[in-house]
């Protein structure tokens, strides 16, 4: 069986690494977190994110 790439682990020393910076969309424009206060911060940390799910028996069958 062949070894898909996404199987394997890639780990990174401390020197390779590189912070990432986080925007999100505020009020119709985009904004990083770093530059929100530490209020906005603390409740960017606590937003939940949607997923949805599969969608079964939603569709009646033909008569």
């Amino acid at each position: 069986m062949q070894e898909s790439y996404l199987s394997r682990e890639f780990v990174l020393r401390e020197e390779e690494r590189q912070r990432c910076e986080v925007w999100t969309r505020v009020m119709g424009y985009h904004r990083p977190v770093s530059s929100f206060n530490i209020g906005k911060q603390g409740e960017h940390a606590e937003r939940r994110f949607f997923v949805e799910g599969a969608r079964t028996g939603l569709i009646p069958a033909a008569a």
